[in-house]
């Protein structure tokens, strides 16, 4: 699963980070970016079949 994720993440070229915490039960994705992509990074994993949502 995180090689699929980085791999359509690569897209995003203002990513400076990506972690994954597997060890949380809902298994987090931390990205760092340069702008607020969000809401772009949620629509491109929901659409890929990953269930993603911006936790608030």
């Amino acid at each position: 699963m995180e090689i699929h994720v980085r791999a359509i993440l690569d897209s995003f070229h203002i990513i400076n980070a990506v972690d994954f915490d597997f060890e949380d039960c809902d298994n987090i994705l931390r990205v760092e970016a340069s702008n607020n992509i969000s809401p772009e990074i949620e629509a491109l994993l929901n659409s890929k079949g990953f269930e993603c949502k911006e936790l608030e």
